[in-house]
């Protein structure tokens, strides 16, 4: 199981463009896995299985990649054909400028383009006519997803330097934070993500059997699901595992395992926008989602295997983190929530 979670919010913005053109995003939701009631709790989380699950089910449905919010569609294997055509790429250049070249075909065009200057690179949002993004989903998406692949394909993280919107930061800009790990600017004038030109030259790694098993499950787990090896928030919720039962490894045996000085890896969590204690506060809130998913565990049982000896201090802790008790998490996912 992935102990990920993915914040409501972006549930919502999904469906946004399925809901404007009339379709019933209850079903979708049930398809999916998640309880409609859920979304009633206004700080709620869904598993990134059962966010993965929900792009795929809307995919499907309405035979658009760009899920009803962009300014036409694209229909389903628009993103498979892409990356037909970039394997063969030689380096991460050609792979963006091949990608490029292929979504420019498609009129009105929403893509991304790579810009180089200086040390840096860009990739850079060109989007044509009008779009239906209220909250910013299909953008955000764009991003990730166009990152995301040229990491893959290289087998190594871009690391970003810096990521751009032209747009203010929105209520959910909090999550940004964890979905881009660098500094961000809002407000900007263009939408675009920099990282450092070397990365440009690394060869593509990947084989044509090794594309196939990624697009059984692409691009919905690019969103929900980044290859966590690719920053150190991710190498340190790996170090820590999940059983919170135990004592949790200090900072220190964790600055040795990852062969740095607890000095940099804090500095390079600053870079992340997280820290330490962020990380295991995050975890534990994304364990105690995924044990209150299985009805049969025992709240109480739930409070000790995510670390806290005092239910009473684990259902603070969980309503600080959601806004309702673990009680009333657990009927939500039922569907039994009382208004």
């Amino acid at each position: 199981m992935s102990n990920l979670t993915v914040s409501k919010h972006f549930v919502q913005a999904a469906l946004a463009g399925a809901e404007r053109l009339g379709f019933d995003t209850n079903e979708m939701l049930r398809e999916a896995d998640i309880s409609p009631d859920l979304l009633r709790i206004e700080m709620a989380r869904v598993s990134s299985d059962q966010f993965s699950q929900l792009m795929q089910v809307l995919w499907h449905r309405l035979d658009d990649e760009f899920m009803g919010l962009g300014p036409r569609r694209a229909r389903s294997g628009t993103f498979a054909t892409m990356c037909a055509l970039v394997i063969d790429c030689p380096n991460l250049e050609a792979v963006y400028r091949q990608a490029f070249q292929f979504s420019r075909l498609f009129e009105p065009m929403v893509t991304m383009e790579l810009v180089t200057e200086g040390p840096s690179a860009q990739l850079e949002t060109r989007i044509e006519g009008d779009i239906h993004d209220p909250s910013y989903f299909l953008r955000e998406s764009l991003l990730v997803i166009w990152h995301r692949l040229g990491s893959w394909l290289i087998g190594q993280p871009v690391e970003l330097e810096k990521a751009e919107f032209d747009y203010p930061r929105p209520p959910h800009g909090d999550e940004y934070r964890h979905i881009f790990h660098c500094p961000l600017e809002f407000e900007s004038d263009r939408t675009a993500l920099t990282f450092d030109k070397r990365f440009l030259t690394a060869p593509v790694i990947r084989d044509r059997s090794e594309m196939r098993q990624f697009l059984k499950t692409s691009p919905a787990d690019l969103l929900s699901r980044p290859d966590e090896s690719n920053t150190f928030t991710g190498r340190i919720r790996t170090l820590i595992g999940r059983d919170f039962s135990k004592p949790l490894p200090d900072f220190e045996w964790i600055a040795a395992e990852l062969h740095t000085s607890p000095q940099t890896l804090r500095r390079r969590l600053k870079q992340e926008n997280t820290s330490f204690q962020e990380i295991k506060d995050l975890l534990r809130r994304d364990m105690a989602i995924y044990y209150l998913g299985r009805q049969e565990l025992p709240i109480n049982d739930i409070a000790g295997k995510v670390g806290f000896t005092e239910p009473s201090t684990f259902h603070r802790a969980f309503k600080k983190w959601t806004g309702v008790t673990p009680g009333a998490y657990r009927e939500g996912e039922r569907g039994n929530l009382q208004e």
